[in-house]
């Protein structure tokens, strides 16, 4: 049972005893619980629409509506016109049951079931190993497809990306330098040249593999350094809980028929023009300040047509909603993309562009470097063995991707429940230790328990929170925003937590005992479904 509809139907029926009528009105908690579950601000819309006191509006609706004790006990009114429900603990010891049975209204979503949905993120290009930034955008894109897939949308996680182009060859140059440097020969390094130690580890694979026989300006410098950088991105994503479906590379979308239908689909709506031999899109006439280069004068594509051509291809391929989950430095030109699709006459409405902020990595209360060319960066496989995966992946995650994120070495360490990761998994812990105690007592689950003996404030309190968690993922499934997620998780362990200090499960009273352990049980499978969503382990001992 959905709990605002319920309530919602009830006030729809009041409103028609009373000749009212309104398109929209919002029903939810209000700030202060003093005044009941849930509020609405029905009659303070009537009031502008009818011109009549929107407390008098309100006290006529509260007399109309019917209170059904098994769901609604009380209806208050409060100024300026507010009407406030107060939910019976019938219907919150009803929740406990339905988790258990797995009701679909706490397990799955209708709203994906038969559509499709492609979420690309990471698509970083096999110059170096992931960084920490890379991972927030890789656990990120991760679980917003569980975000989906929750809901029943049939997946795919795509990895887009380049490994030709300039950055490429300055990573073949790199690797060549030190390959001759390995050799005892004399290489002019530039300042522009990939550093650290895994350049110089494939140049010497090279030599161990290849001996002295490679000349200067081979390709197969910049081959084995593309073949090795990828294989360790993969087995990074591996370690991180990750694995892609698909893997695109740019290479397919620069080929000169379909270079040639975007540029003359984009040349009939008069937006490409030629100038100093260059291609140019141009983007003012869509609300730019400046024009966008397409096509170098050199004759190679600028690194936006390529993504046009790729997103052509993704809209051909009929995904029911398209996800991209770019870095900020992809702020100022994927609208160039999307305004393209759009000039091309694709429908852009099942497309979700998601820009995430950047990480800073704190140690000892100091900045860590990171830049990938420089190599002074702690790579994401090194922050990984560091503080482990589901740290790492809860840290990415408990703050908005719009907000910059501080990643605290310190408290990422913190092996106690000052850590918000172990805090969480030490309530499953701790429920699954409650449980296995009651078994051994004698004291376990009876599908025949006594959901009314469930009277505490405290377990009225945690019966509430787990009722939340179909709004919160109905609202994660709007946002996007995982961190939503994590945040319930907190509340819900606090709640938990707070419960266990002041109610014992294992008592002499065996029908509260197992009362008890129903909601336990229910608080357990909440967890560790949110937990999955989130990929971080749920343990059974800590």
């Amino acid at each position: 049972m959905n709990l605002k509809n319920i309530v919602n139907r009830h006030l729809i029926d009041a409103l028609g005893k009373l000749n009212l009528t309104v398109e929209s009105f919002d029903l939810s908690s209000p700030k202060n619980p003093k005044f009941g579950d849930l509020s609405t601000n029905v009659a303070l819309i009537l009031a502008k629409q009818i011109g009549k006191n929107p407390m008098e509006i309100a006290k006529d609706i509260e007399k109309a509506i019917l209170i059904d004790n098994s769901i609604i006990s009380e209806v208050n009114v409060t100024p300026p016109g507010f009407i406030n429900f107060r939910i019976g603990p019938i219907y919150y010891q009803s929740v406990v049951q339905q988790i258990i049975d797995k009701d679909n209204y706490f397990y799955s979503g209708d709203i994906g079931k038969g559509k499709t949905a492609n979420v690309e993120f990471v698509s970083a290009n096999p110059t170096g190993p992931l960084s920490v930034g890379h991972g927030r955008q890789a656990v990120l894109g991760d679980t917003i497809a569980s975000i989906l897939q929750w809901h029943n949308y049939d997946v795919t996680r795509e990895y887009y990306y380049n490994d030709g182009g300039k950055q490429m060859r300055i990573l073949g140059k790199s690797i060549e330098a030190r390959y001759f440097q390995e050799l005892g020969q004399s290489e002019k390094w530039s300042d522009d040249y990939y550093q650290g130690e895994y350049i110089k580890d494939i140049a010497k694979d090279i030599v161990n593999e290849f001996g002295e026989k490679v000349k200067v300006g081979d390709e197969i410098f910049r081959k084995v350094a593309e073949e090795r950088i990828f294989s360790d991105i993969r087995k990074t994503l591996k370690h991180i809980g990750i694995t892609h479906d698909v893997f695109s590379n740019e290479k397919n979308f620069i080929k000169p028929a379909q270079i040639d239908e975007i540029i003359n689909g984009l040349h009939k709506k008069d937006l490409i023009y030629k100038e100093d031999g260059a291609t140019w899109y141009k983007t003012t006439s869509l609300g730019k300040e400046q024009d966008r280069v397409l096509i170098k004068s050199t004759g190679e594509p600028a690194y936006r047509l390529p993504d046009i051509v790729y997103h052509c291809d993704k809209f051909e391929r009929k995904y029911d909603l398209l996800i991209d989950i770019f870095g900020a430095d992809h702020i100022d030109s994927y609208p160039d993309v999307v305004s393209a699709l759009k000039a091309l006459e694709y429908d852009t409405s099942n497309l979700r562009v998601l820009i995430h902020q950047f990480v800073t990595l704190t140690k000892s209360g100091e900045k860590v470097k990171m830049s990938t060319r420089k190599a002074e960066f702690v790579t994401l496989d090194e922050l990984i063995n560091l503080v482990g995966k589901d740290v790492v992946r809860y840290f990415f995650l408990m703050r908005g991707m719009n907000t910059h994120l501080n990643f605290d070495l310190e408290l990422a360490q913190d092996q106690s429940e000052k850590n918000p990761v172990f805090y969480l998994q030490y309530a499953h812990a701790r429920i699954c230790n409650i449980i296995h105690h009651g078994d051994q007592q004698g004291v376990t689950f009876n599908k025949n328990y006594d959901p009314s003996l469930l009277s505490h404030d405290v377990e009225i309190e945690l019966m509430k929170q787990l009722n939340h968690f179909p709004e919160i993922m109905a609202t994660v499934l709007e946002s996007l925003e995982p961190r939503s997620i994590a945040n319930y998780l907190q509340t819900l362990a606090a709640s938990f937590h707070k419960f266990y200090t002041e109610c014992h499960v294992i008592t002499e009273d065996v029908l509260l005992s197992q009362a008890r352990i129903a909601l336990i049980s229910a608080t357990k499978s909440i967890l560790a479904e949110g937990l999955y969503i989130l990929g971080i382990s749920a343990p059974q001992r800590m």
